[in-house]
């Protein structure tokens, strides 16, 4: 268990889910004193309308975690940091958006909310450790004095992927109990110790999107620039509704599901699926192609600048493997490291539909280094 040798006062971010529950009360067996902080991340603003408070799910999320801070016998504070988030993650997030890219907000809030702005406010309140429910592990390592950020022991848990942007400071103050865990040990304990929210199915997604359409979210906050949509024979062949609303990679929603590629020889496939291959801002086009494989969805090699190594330097060994986005299994690749903070990656085998704005995340075997924003 990542613990400490001797009682400490830990500050942990309860979400009202199961995970966050069950680090708060692995770290009170372990007599530590502890404290739920509730981080309120997200408020809605003159745009939204009256029913988009069923999208976000915060007023119920904290009941739990009340409800869990009592079973528990802790205490609880809601802290609000819906002004860091819009200042720190959200204005980044429509940035990129409105250039092209597709953004992880998730790697942001961490970086910069959970283990900032959370971490600030924990250590006015005194405390030694802060901790979370995130699936990764902290370790020391002894040969160079660095902590080294390790993936989750639970395979289909694992979000160092989203961590990777911590430093050496962040890291030596922060403990993940579950990281240590199988999901189903954590529900099993859940269940054992009866917490209220022991069965309450995992979140997916950010607050501020919940389960509402994309789009139509986006639409408060992009302006709409519809343009043509091409395949690869540069026949236009449909409209899209802006740019800022398509990922690389995309199949659903593209607007052309099952239409027939013109001019492809009978037998040929031609009903196979659509996807979004190329996005060009300068023409306002956008490019699509038929089949998974398709070479435009392929590649060996990727840009990233923005680096964040978590020892404070760009690894040394150039033989790792990466991660182009969440839950891709990790791909063997050479790393290049460059000047102002940019790095290349030369991948063994293709990989599928590399996205701009998304994180390139570097490992060495269970470490995780670090890693970049894609440029191309």
């Amino acid at each position: 268990m990542s613990a400490t040798n001797k009682p400490q006062r830990v500050v942990v971010g309860l979400s009202g889910g199961v995970d966050s529950a069950v680090t708060a009360w692995l770290l009170k067996q372990q007599g530590h004193e502890v404290i739920g902080i509730f981080m309120k991340n997200w408020e809605e603003d003159d745009r939204a309308s009256d029913e988009d408070s069923r999208y976000c799910s915060s007023n119920i999320d904290f009941v739990d975690a009340a409800a869990v801070a009592d079973v528990i016998g802790i205490e609880i504070e809601h802290v609000n940091f819906a002004a860091e988030y819009k200042n720190r993650v959200f204005a980044d997030f429509l940035h990129e958006y409105s250039a092209g890219r597709t953004p992880n907000p998730d790697i942001l809030c961490n970086a910069e909310i959970k283990f900032k702005a959370f971490l600030d406010h924990a250590m006015r309140l005194g405390a030694e450790k802060i901790a979370t429910g995130h699936y990764a592990r902290v370790r020391l390592n002894a040969d160079t004095g660095c902590h080294e950020l390790l993936k989750g022991l639970d395979p289909t848990k694992d979000q160092s992927y989203f961590l990777h942007r911590l430093n050496q400071k962040q890291l030596a103050n922060t403990l993940f109990p579950v990281g240590e865990l199988l999901k189903t040990e954590v529900r099993r304990i859940a269940l054992d110790i009866g917490l209220p929210n022991a069965k309450k199915k995992d979140s997916t997604g950010i607050c501020f999107i919940g389960e509402r359409p994309f789009r139509e979210f986006l639409n408060r906050f992009i302006a709409k620039e519809p343009g043509p949509i091409k395949n690869d024979r540069g026949q236009t062949i449909g409209q899209h509704v802006g740019l800022s609303f398509y990922t690389l990679g995309q199949r659903q929603g593209i607007g052309i599901g099952g239409l027939k590629a013109k001019g492809a020889p009978r037998g040929s496939g031609d009903h196979a699926p659509w996807f979004v291959a190329r996005k060009d801002m300068s023409s306002n086009t956008l490019w699509v192609v038929q089949g998974h494989g398709h070479p435009w969805l392929l590649s060996n090699e990727l840009t990233a600048q923005d680096a964040s190594w978590v020892a404070g330097k760009a690894p040394t060994t150039q033989a790792l493997a990466a991660k182009t986005r969440y839950r891709q299994l990790d791909a063997p690749c050479h790393l290049t490291a460059h000047a102002a903070d940019t790095f290349s990656l030369a991948f063994s085998e293709p990989q599928w539909a590399i996205t701009p704005g998304q994180s390139a995340v570097l490992y060495d075997g269970e470490v995780c280094l670090g890693g970049g924003i894609i440029t191309r």
